[in-house]
Order: C-alpha cells, then sequence, then structure tokens
C-alpha cells in the first residue's frame, strides 16, 4: 500500500526541462498539490515518517515548505513555526545569512518562535544542495532548538544536499 501512495506521488510530479534555467530539470509539484488523493497521501506519509522521532514542532521552510508544513502540523497536532526569507517576517525576529552558488541568502525566524531545548521536525518540498535545509537546521539550534529530523517530498540525492545536514535523520518520499 505505501509503494503504491509512493508511485501515485511520484506520477504527480511533472518534470519541466531547462526551467529555471537552460540543463536544468525542474521537478514541478503543483500537479500533486491538485491531486487531493496525491497530496493527502504525501502529508500522511510525512507524518509516518517523523513519527519516530517524536517531535515537538514542525518548523517549515518558505515558500512550498509552507504548504506541506501546515498540511502536516494540522495532521499531526503539533504547533507549527516558519522560517521566512529575510525582511519577510513583522515584529522582532533573528536571522542566519549561508552562502548560495553565486553570492549570499538569508533565513529569519521570529525571535520567540523556537523554545530551547524542544524539537523540531524541519519540513520543505525538496532538498537539493541543502544549502537552505543546513541553514534552517543551523538556525534552530543557534536558537537553542534541537532537530528531530529533516522531511522532504523530493530528495534530489545526486546532489548530496543531506550530506550538509551534519547528520540530522533525513526522510525524503521520493528520492531522484
Amino acid at each position: 500500500m505505501t509503494q503504491a501512495k509512493l508511485d501515485r506521488i511520484k506520477s504527480l510530479i511533472r518534470d519541466i526541462p531547462d526551467f529555471p534555467r537552460p540543463g536544468v530539470l525542474f521537478r514541478d509539484i503543483t500537479p500533486l498539490l491538485g491531486d487531493t488523493e496525491g497530496f493527502a497521501d504525501s502529508i500522511h506519509l510525512l507524518a509516518e515518517r517523523i513519527a519516530p522521532y517524536r517531535p515537538h514542532a514542525i518548523v517549515a521552510v518558505e515558500s512550498r515548505g509552507f504548504i506541506f508544513g501546515s498540511a502536516l502540523a494540522l495532521q499531526t497536532g503539533l504547533p507549527l513555526q516558519l522560517i521566512r526569507k529575510q525582511g519577510k517576517l513583522p515584529g522582532k525576529s533573528v536571522g542566519i545569512t549561508y552562502q548560495l552558488e553565486y553570492g549570499t541568502d538569508r533565513v529569519e525566524v521570529h525571535a520567540d518562535a523556537i523554545t530551547p531545548g524542544r524539537t523540531y521536525a524541519l519540513i520543505d518540498d525538496l532538498i537539493a544542495t541543502g544549502g537552505t535545509a543546513a541553514a534552517a537546521a543551523d538556525l534552530i539550534q543557534l536558537q537553542g532548538g534541537k532537530i528531530a529530523c529533516c522531511a522532504f517530498v523530493i530528495e534530489l540525492g545526486f546532489l548530496h544536499g543531506r550530506e550538509r545536514l551534519d547528520a540530522q535523520p533525513v526522510e525524503s518520499l521520493i528520492r531522484y
């Protein structure tokens, strides 16, 4: 049954060649989101994957991580916190700057969002090189939180993103 669900989810991920630039094969989740059964299956399977780690809360990464993180928080009954791009949060926030291939970026969280000693499941739609996920994990840890696990719908394994997560447990539904 689980394999059938995973096969269905994979069939709902559309390949878009040469987007956003030539040579890149983009994995488009919009068909998955548009299929209520497939989307529900993805949330159910993510919930199963993170359950053994017993996180206290979900932390979702902007922007597509918000979609899966929100639904996962509802499915599991766990609170949800958001990690956003720089300058998007009202009120006091804390952030971390991280290196991109050609420059830097910054992610932020509300200053009171992470409780020291609590464990968090870090959720995003996809892990590629792992730069954003690693920065988000570092941000949680800098605030005293602990990473219970990181979970993704899609993992681009050939880019070795999980290796940047400092041996944190990584779960992914579909691996390319």
